[in-house]
């Protein structure tokens, strides 16, 4: 029993470090390459309740960054164990 016990204990505390995180682009432009980078991040719990507003536009990204000419975007989107998951959209430009 104490060995089931142990097992157990090893497992649920082991699925705690367990997530999901994947980058994928979604635009680019013909503007070179800037050193700024501004990032907007939205975060769900169960996938459908809102947590810090629940916004991850582009626009608002590239003003907190200080970028007028934006280069590329790209999406991270993050899942851990079903239980919080979000958005990121990631804007470089100058």
């Amino acid at each position: 029993m104490k060995k089931i016990a142990l097992l157990l204990a090893l497992i649920v505390s082991a699925s705690a470090f367990i997530g999901c995180t994947s980058v994928a682009p979604v635009c680019a432009t013909s503007n070179e390459l800037g050193a700024k980078v501004g990032t907007n991040t939205a975060g769900y719990i169960f996938g459908i309740i809102p947590i810090g507003g629940g916004d991850y536009g582009i626009a608002d990204a590239a003003r907190k960054a200080g970028i007028t000419k934006i280069s590329t975007v790209d999406l991270k989107t993050f899942n851990y164990l079903g239980f919080y998951c979000g958005h990121t959209t990631i804007v470089t430009g100058n």
